[in-house]
């Protein structure tokens, strides 16, 4: 699958088959269900998992969760976008 391919399926009422919980995650997001999306990325304890949680938080407008997540990845809150955000952590997954 590719990024535009992943944009069309948030039009769809379900995710794809085969999503692993990363992009299930990123997917649900997009959708607008926060809080699902949150429920899967909390359970990923990986450094991609918790960069989704990272940014998860800061679109809540948590930062100091925020910062803690972006410190278990081994990375920091940057000025970009959530839009931006996203779309970089979508593209990474798919590749």
């Amino acid at each position: 699958m590719n990024f535009q391919e992943f944009q069309n399926s948030i039009n769809d009422d379900h995710p794809p088959n085969g999503f692993n919980q990363l992009l299930l995650a990123l997917w649900h997001d997009a959708k607008g269900d926060w809080a699902s999306s949150h429920d899967i990325a909390q359970d990923i304890n990986t450094k991609d998992g918790a960069l989704i949680h990272a940014y998860l938080h800061r679109k809540e407008g948590d930062m100091w969760n925020a910062d803690y997540w972006y410190r278990k990845a081994n990375s920091k809150r940057n000025n970009e976008s959530l839009v931006i955000e996203w779309e970089r952590l979508v593209r990474s997954l798919l590749l």
